[in-house]
């Protein structure tokens, strides 16, 4: 006699429900205590911006075998990538005059510039650069056409460190010196 299967089953078993409901309670007692704090969301957030950004000066300059250079305001406010030549190279950053590299991501509408502002910026507006150690005292940080840091023509940079700070939650960047090798290391615990 042939036994009659239902093959085409329409309900889920008890397990499978409890299994779906353990999952959901996981994933909201991971994602509730992020939710309540969106600044440390955005602090970590803007530093990993900006690893990606000196380490976009860096290979930018090695790939078009110049200076490319990596000035932070004044005002703590952010940052801008721009070109340098040899000439210029001690000039002062004068924000009309400045060679802007191109921004691929294109974040300021049509302007093209590499300029991150984070009061501008809403994903960042909680953060600024709080603290700046460059081996020159300056506020620009540039990488020569081998991609090491330098402080003037032939001349290797010391040390950089740059201190983001968010409503809770505050980052050391460190660049080594010659190499520009980025390290990051969260301050407040």
């Amino acid at each position: 006699m042939k036994q009659m299967t239902n093959s085409n089953p329409r309900a889920y078993t008890l397990i499978e429900l409890l299994m779906v409901i353990a999952i959901l309670g996981i994933a909201a007692s991971l994602l509730v205590p992020q939710m309540m704090a969106p600044g440390r969301l955005e602090t970590s957030s803007a530093v990993r911006h900006l690893i990606a950004d000196i380490t976009y000066a860096q290979s930018e300059a090695l790939a078009n075998q110049g200076y490319h250079r990596i000035h932070f305001f004044d005002d703590g406010s952010g940052y801008c990538l721009v070109r340098v030549t040899d000439a210029d190279f001690d000039a002062p950053f004068d924000p009309v005059t400045a060679d802007y590299v191109a921004d691929p991501a294109g974040t300021v509408r049509g302007l093209g510039h590499y300029i991150i502002n984070y009061e501008r910026d809403g994903r960042f507006d909680s953060v600024s650069i709080s603290d700046l150690e460059l081996s020159d005292g300056g506020r620009s940080l540039t990488f020569d056409s081998l991609g090491g840091t330098v402080s003037s023509p032939g001349a290797p940079a010391g040390e950089g460190r740059v201190v983001l700070t968010g409503e809770d939650a505050e980052y050391e960047v460190t660049i080594a010196p010659l190499t520009g090798k980025v390290s990051v290391l969260r301050m407040d615990g």
